[in-house]
């Protein structure tokens, strides 16, 4: 649509919310199955990176043994060539598993970038698609965290987690399958300290699981607090507020402080367990097979082989801990991403949707009933003719539903009774973009995208020229106004149009819409934030603007709709006058009320 499509209703678009800190399940094969409709167009890659994990556990497997036959073949026989031979073997393998490591670091991170690419983009393309119930009860901060913090957490699973995992449970029962092979008493001796581990690691899942829960909570009320005092700064420094505000803020940047020390101080105690946990692993093989290297019932080779591996052993069940946490994590990021895309509209194309490119505007209202909770209807039994090129003023006190009546027509909502027809027909059995894309819509709260002037008034006809584009600033009268910005039409609008002002940015808007040459043309309170003078250009530009156009044009301000076709007052949902300005008055009824207090 060529719209400033911004609802006016707009609750909650300021609203940061918290972290949603759920944890789910280590695997959910749902999650998984979905997920992996992303990932099998990238299946190749991440099979390569697969393989060079599996080189890499490998590597770290041979190296140990590599010694010991360094060890028991050459070094007791003296046989300095053999030696020789087996340093470079051991060198040739550090350096292939550092190879591998990089391959299968940089094709996993490709992989991930461009899953999380079309992860992305599908979410978006469906939120394009979601009507505005969806965005009525879903606050914006939630969205912003699905499509933002829940797709950076799948990233990390995705570069280290699930081939990590994968190749940590490898190694370690690589690294047992070998010691195994080579002695199992001495085997089953050092695997006396892995209940400890396991139980130590448990543990260290456990706490940590709550504690950056916290951590993530503390972050999320400081970004509210930054967010709310950046967007309220002007309010701030005309109250004098800033040292408040500063203390409130010191408070949550502190209980942030807090929580990231006692995630600190258990990570502090869990890594050095860990290693005195290691190296009493490490303290039994030489106490058991120090003995048996003696007596000769195991090599000197075997018994340097067991120390490397002990060593190595332990890696991989610190890495687990770590990942246990990020997978859960996953999950329940994976389940928030996939429940918005499972989200479905409630505005839907017809299935055999009838083409109308070239719309008369004649639009008709049939019985409507409209409600957004069920019982409590907001609109009642509307019926309303309105011939092609006829404007219609749509006035009422606050709440009355006259902004519901208008996102009827432009099939925001669907009516819950009755009818809305367009050129005689059905408004939910026309292409949505033949409605839409024939329609315009400015607002109160005029809505600007990033880019130039020139780009926003060219956003509802990206391939408009440069002429078309000044020509409709002529029309509307405003072309003196734009030129007289710093850069003119070249002038950068930051987001939602900062550096302007509202007037500027509602001008704006109409010259998108005049340019848009929309058949259906609908103004929400569109004057009702500007000054005089700058009404006064509008005024004169919206006689030219309407000329041959259906239009509604919602006001609380009677002046800027008496020159409408026709009048409609809207009462608690229902329609209880019609008729011209002059008529209207004579009736003395709720218009004439409503002009008198302006009056006044």
């Amino acid at each position: 649509m060529t719209a400033n499509v911004h609802e006016r209703r707009d609750r909650r678009t300021s609203e940061p919310s918290e972290p949603d800190d759920r944890y789910g399940q280590v695997y959910d094969p749902h999650v998984m199955r979905r997920f992996w409709t992303f990932i099998w167009p990238h299946r190749y890659g991440m099979g390569w990176a697969a393989l060079c994990m599996l080189g890499v556990a490998a590597s770290h497997l041979l190296a140990p043994y590599v010694v010991k036959r360094s060890i028991d073949g050459y070094i007791a026989s003296g046989d300095a060539s053999g030696l020789t031979r087996m340093v470079l073997l051991y060198i040739g393998i550090a350096l292939a598993g550092w190879a591998l490591h990089y391959s299968d670091t940089l094709l996993m991170s490709r992989v991930a970038q461009r899953v999380l690419l079309d992860l992305r983009q599908a979410m978006f393309r469906h939120l394009m698609r979601l009507d505005l119930r969806f965005y009525d009860r879903t606050a914006v901060g939630q969205i912003m965290s699905r499509v933002q913090n829940d797709v950076s957490t799948l990233q990390d699973v995705l570069t280290n987690g699930l081939l990590g995992v994968l190749g940590d449970l490898l190694l370690l029962v690589g690294i047992l399958a070998v010691m195994a092979s080579m002695h199992v008493k001495l085997t089953l001796v050092t695997c006396t300290v892995l209940p400890v581990s396991v139980l130590l690691t448990a543990y260290w899942r456990w706490h940590a699981r709550r504690l950056f829960r916290v951590v993530r909570i503390a972050l999320g009320r400081v970004n509210t607090r930054l967010q709310e005092n950046i967007a309220g700064v002007r309010v701030i420094q005309s109250l004098g507020s800033e040292a408040h505000n500063l203390q409130r803020f010191i408070r949550v940047n502190d209980a942030h402080l807090a929580a990231n020390l006692d995630s600190t101080r258990l990570a502090s105690l869990f890594f050095p367990a860990m290693e005195v946990i290691s190296i009493l692993a490490i303290a039994l093989v030489v106490i058991y097979g120090g003995p048996l290297t003696l007596a000769g019932e195991i090599s000197a080779g075997t018994f340097v082989a067991f120390v490397l591996y002990m060593h190595r052993f332990f890696e991989p069940i610190r890495d687990i801990g770590f990942r246990w946490n990020n997978l859960q994590m996953a999950m329940a990021s994976g389940e928030r991403i996939f429940q918005i895309l499972d989200t479905q509209p409630h505005i839907r194309e017809a299935l055999a949707p009838v083409s109308m490119p070239h719309m008369r505007g004649e639009v008709t209202l049939d019985h409507v009933y409209f409600d957004y909770q069920p019982e409590t209807p907001v609109l009642r039994d509307i019926s309303l003719h309105v011939p092609a090129g006829q404007s219609i003023a749509i006035v009422g006190p606050t709440g009355a539903g006259k902004t519901t009546l208008v996102n009827l027509l432009a099939r925001f909502y669907d009516v819950t009774s009755g009818t809305v027809r367009i050129d005689g027909v059905d408004v939910r059995k026309i292409e949505l973009s033949d409605l839409r894309g024939q329609m315009g819509m400015v607002l109160q709260e005029p809505f600007l995208f990033s880019g130039t002037v020139r780009d926003n008034i060219r956003y509802g006809r990206p391939a408009a020229s440069d002429a078309e584009v000044e020509a409709a600033a002529k029309a509307i009268g405003v072309h003196d106004r734009i030129m007289q910005l710093a850069q003119g039409y070249e002038t950068p609008v930051h987001e939602r149009g900062a550096l302007l002002s509202h007037g500027q940015r509602q001008l704006i808007s109409f010259v998108r819409a005049m340019l848009a040459d929309p058949r259906l043309l609908i103004l929400d309170e569109a004057t009702a934030s500007i000054d005089t003078e700058t009404e006064r250009l509008v005024q004169a530009g919206l006689t030219t603007l309407l000329h041959g156009r259906t239009a509604f044009i919602i006001a609380h301000r009677l002046s800027t709709v008496k020159h409408a076709d026709r009048i409609i007052v809207l009462d608690q949902g229902q329609l209880v006058e019609s008729g011209s300005h002059e008529t209207l008055l004579q009736q003395q009824g709720l218009y004439y009320r409503l002009h008198c207090m302006a009056a006044s």
